[in-house]
């Protein structure tokens, strides 16, 4: 098959790779049928994930065909079409069975395109498939459902749900990538005052309103105003950088909330000497992806609308080209980039 292959940090390329094969009774063979590029995977190939072994198949983000299984599979059958979570789940460690999936100490957790081969390929194999898997409980696009793989569960789960998103609050995102986006649409349906996403780019301020916020500012009076007065309930940090947590810092009310989702690929400075005084809470977190059949009635009932993240959309055999305009979204004005197969 065809696949993208990490060779080090700089250096990615589209080339034929040996056939994936069901290797564990838990195993399901899923073919790819549409894929995206995270920005994690930019971090690996930035060279900011050095457990990342050169000849990785990259991507953790699929929709696709269940063609074979092992022998413990009992959930899915060949023919099934599926979302590949981003995260893989045992189903038997202490976390597994809190449904804290992402911290899988049996083998799972994080491991597409990280430890074992991705998703940007014509075929994968998905480890425990009966808990890896979510069958597609509607016809959508695929461009659409493989948000449901990540990007949603992320901006819900360590956005929405750890920032304790309630009736009335001031909502703020730094950072309206993907996941900040989808942290927009999805804090909407939890009443808030308002929702306010910062960015340094017009393009992604603009997107932001689309989105649903109620305002969309680069950082400068916003921040201010907000560090003057009574400040954000919860302010989600979505940039991964860190001039974006300090944003959140200066943001965030007395007693208020920050989630990180934004991963960081470089060091940020807590300022306790201005925090410890004001009650702030900050929670961080890998995502899990237990609230993907939650998320995918959402948009099954035309709930949660998020066909505008995906902006662009190549084949999968145009994969390094994709990469190039994921990387470069601030001009090329990319958010998630949908590979299909042609």
């Amino acid at each position: 098959m065809h696949a993208l292959v990490y060779h080090g940090p700089g250096r990615v390329s589209w080339e034929t790779v040996e056939d994936p094969v069901v290797e564990e009774p838990t195993d399901a063979l899923v073919r790819v049928e549409t894929t995206t590029i995270c920005g994690t995977d930019l971090h690996i190939l930035r060279g900011d994930l050095a457990d990342v072994a050169a000849g990785t198949v990259l991507g953790h983000e699929a929709v696709g065909e269940v063609v074979a299984t092992g022998s413990d599979v009992r959930r899915l059958k060949p023919g099934h079409r599926v979302i590949v979570s981003s995260v893989s789940a045992c189903g038997r460690c202490l976390p597994c069975r809190d449904h804290l999936f992402g911290q899988c100490l049996g083998g799972g957790g994080w491991i597409l395109g990280h430890l074992i081969h991705g998703t940007q390929a014509e075929y994968v194999r998905v480890p425990f498939a009966d808990r890896s898997t979510h069958r597609l409980s509607f016809s959508g696009p695929a461009d659409e459902a493989v948000l449901l793989s990540e990007v949603l569960p992320t901006a819900y789960e360590v956005g929405v749900r750890n920032g304790e998103v309630g009736p009335g609050d001031t909502v703020v995102v730094v950072g309206a990538g993907p996941v900040g986006l989808a942290t927009v649409a999805i804090a909407r349906l939890y009443s808030p005052r308002r929702v306010i996403a910062v960015d340094l780019s017009a393009a992604r301020l603009e997107a932001a309103v689309d989105m649903g916020a109620d305002a969309a500012e680069v950082p400068g009076r916003m921040i201010a105003e907000l560090y003057d007065g009574p400040g954000a309930d919860v302010v989600v940090e979505a940039s991964g950088e860190p001039d974006g947590f300090v944003l959140c810092t200066r943001a965030v009310r007395t007693g208020g909330h920050i989630a990180v989702v934004g991963t960081p690929g470089r060091s940020s400075t807590l300022h306790l000497e201005s925090l410890w005084r004001k009650n702030v809470t900050i929670s961080t977190g890998q995502v899990d992806t237990s609230s993907t059949p939650w998320l995918m009635e959402l948009l099954r009932f035309g709930r949660l609308h998020v066909s505008p993240l995906i902006t662009h959309t190549l084949r999968l055999d145009q994969a390094e080209e994709a990469y190039e305009v994921f990387a470069h979204g601030v001009t090329s004005g990319a958010l998630k980039v949908a590979l299909r197969r042609g």
